[in-house]
């Protein structure tokens, strides 16, 4: 249905960076326009969403090494033409067996590393597309890793983002990390954007699945199929994957904190791992139903905040306004302070935060001045231990310190020896010891039968940890975001999901999918994704406009990321928002920074209308590199 602008919110701007793109046979978006364009083409040739998602994936493990990888995790929301129930795709892993506090502190260590393979959970991204792509698409694994596997044999032209990610950590490469330095320092030196780059290792690991599962002798086309995906799968999880990465880690290696650690994963941790399926969790929010994780993931966040401000009145929703932006972060900061009190995969009182009374006892404390405080509610049995709230971390040893997605965002000591590459637009903020903010990708699909999906894959960049030469990936570092204190909802725990910031999602109205969308950032994933759909629910923007529009996001709670610091009443801006509304803002005693004008949010989306079978995308502009297609 057309967008109707609604008279309580600033107008969007006349001009579009892109169209709204509409359709009725089928949609992709992603933050590459390689991953884009592969999914797109496996509709082209009759595959479904989840064909084509999975196909786009694993393109995105090799154009976006920066970003994400076969050794990282992803999670997903999708529903099918069948069944409009939303359902959650868990690709996270799970902390290995020997990744234990005790372990962490008889180490030297009080923070887990935001670099290095002693942070590796278990890696789950490529089993989760496997078991998407066995029990929802109807390709082939071979068909649907050809792109991929051809982007990584014969060469692609790499972008501005892998190349600024690879200079700032060329030092670390040459003098901790020489698998790294081999595989990404073409003749001592980063690549140069627009060169052609080649991994033929991963490509032989994509060769060696497609192998195991042609060995299988399934009988019928579907249990054949089916046998021969899993077959890929156990290859990944128990062969020649699992005893390499078992057998590298095992070498001492340089980590952010600037000390040597072996990595504690092993093939056993990956062998009894699988990806599963979960119902989503969901609120419903001016007549739509937002499907998100449940709380061993940040998503529930955002379902809290939509909870405070649904009976508000229209003007404290627009985050182009003072009275708006304010409202919309002083909500935030409450869902983010129950993140850190509550969310984590054990029992999480997540019936008790979005019951009515508690979100209306949360919503009173919205004042018209800026909260400085850590405000975490209150459970009746529940006696949260809360995260340590450092303003700052001693970083003395390590190469550099990591800084957020948006420079200067969490303000605290840098290494003044660390030389950080001026962030662009959108991409993620690598600093020269592998810390990475911002860090991730994503991409969604539907198709002309109403197949729809949403997936935030990360994990694994190539500045995580050492290259294993033999795969021509790296693992993950998603253990960074538990604590290694005692008691907290998010400790490190063997055989339990770190709680991720990964947070795809899909919205419906009247029980049918109607949109799939999502972004990378880290801690931001949720903020940004919230000001999109006030913007279009409330708001009446087309999608395109929603994610053209200014961005903003608090950083007054625990980062997820190392070093885990917060800035009280922190809040970062987009400038276009205007110097009366961030002038407003600041004497209502937020403590602002200025990211420029073009600098926060990479959200795509997809949508389609139940009603006309009208399929549609929109991409953003940031960095110039997401892309949105379909007919």
């Amino acid at each position: 249905m057309p967008a109707q602008p609604n008279p309580a919110f600033v107008r969007p701007a006349a001009e579009r960076t892109r169209p709204d793109l509409q359709g009725t046979f089928g949609m992709t978006a992603s933050t590459h326009w390689l991953a884009t364009a592969s999914a797109q083409s496996v509709l082209e040739r009759g595959g479904n969403a989840f064909d084509a998602v999975v196909a786009g994936a694993f393109v995105l493990h090799v154009v976006e090494p920066h970003l994400n990888g076969p050794g990282g995790d992803l999670t997903a929301v999708y529903a099918t033409a069948e069944d409009p129930t939303p359902v959650v795709l868990v690709g996270q892993g799970p902390a290995p067996a020997g990744a234990t506090p005790e372990h962490f502190r008889a180490e030297g260590l009080d923070l887990v590393p935001g670099a290095g393979a002693l942070a590796a959970a278990v890696p789950g991204a490529v089993d989760a597309w496997l078991l998407l792509l066995r029990d929802h698409g109807t390709w082939e694994l071979a068909d649907v890793l050809a792109p991929a596997t051809g982007y990584a044999r014969d060469g692609h032209p790499v972008s501005a983002g892998v190349v600024r990610t690879i200079t700032a950590v060329a030092d670390l490469f040459r003098d901790h990390w020489p698998t790294s330095a081999e595989r990404w320092l073409t003749g001592g030196a980063p690549p140069v954007t627009g060169d052609l780059v080649r991994n033929e290792a991963l490509a032989s690991v994509f060769d060696r699945l497609v192998a195991a599962g042609a060995d299988t002798d399934g009988s019928g086309a579907d249990g054949g199929r089916a046998s021969r995906i899993d077959a890929a799968r156990r290859e990944w999880a128990e062969g020649f994957v699992a005893t390499t990465i078992d057998a590298f880690v095992r070498q001492p290696h340089r980590h952010s904190s600037g000390t040597d650690h072996a990595g504690v994963l092993r093939a056993g941790d990956l062998a009894a791992f699988r990806a599963t399926t979960e119902p989503a969790t969901t609120a419903e929010f001016r007549g739509h139903t937002i499907a998100k994780t449940g709380p061993w993931g940040q998503g529930p966040a955002l379902l809290q905040t939509l909870r405070m401000l649904e009976p508000l009145d229209d003007e404290r929703l627009d985050p182009s306004t003072e009275l708006g932006a304010h409202t919309v972060v002083e909500a935030l900061k409450l869902a983010l302070a129950d993140r850190e009190a509550f969310y984590g995969d054990g029992t999480v009182p997540l019936d008790v935060l979005l019951a009515d009374a508690t979100v209306a006892a949360r919503r009173a404390l919205i004042a018209d001045t800026a909260s400085a405080e850590f405000r975490p509610g209150d459970v009746p049995g529940v006696d949260p231990v809360l995260p340590p709230l450092r303003t700052s971390y001693d970083v003395t040893g390590a190469a550099g310190v990591g800084e957020p997605t948006v420079p200067g965002a969490r303000r605290g000591p840098v290494d003044a020896r660390a030389e950080v590459p001026v962030e662009d637009r959108g991409e993620p903020f690598v600093a020269p010891d592998g810390d990475t903010r911002g860090d991730t990708c994503h991409i969604d699909v539907v198709d002309r039968w109403g197949n729809i999906v949403s997936a935030t894959p990360s994990g694994g960049w190539l500045q995580s940890s050492p290259t294993i030469p033999e795969l021509g990936f790296c693992l993950g570092t998603r253990l960074q975001m538990t604590w290694l204190e005692e008691g907290t909802a998010s400790t490190l725990r063997p055989g339990e999901r770190p709680r991720t910031t990964l947070t795809p999602t899909l919205v419906l109205r009247d029980g049918v999918p109607v949109m799939a969308l999502g972004s990378p950032g880290g801690d931001q994933q949720d903020q940004w994704q919230l000001l999109f759909l006030l913007r279009w629910i409330v708001g009446g923007y087309t999608p395109q406009q929603a994610i053209d529009a200014p961005a903003l996001h608090t950083t007054s709670f625990p980062g997820s990321f190392w070093p885990r610091t917060w800035e009280p009443a922190g809040l970062v801006v987009e400038d276009r928002l205007g110097d009366a509304v961030i002038a407003g803002l600041e004497a209502r005693g937020h403590v602002v920074t200025r990211a420029g004008d073009w600098s926060l949010g990479r959200l795509t989306c997809v949508t389609r209308d139940p009603e006309t079978g009208v399929v549609g995308a929109a991409a953003n502009p940031r960095g110039a590199q997401g892309y949105a297609a379909g007919r």
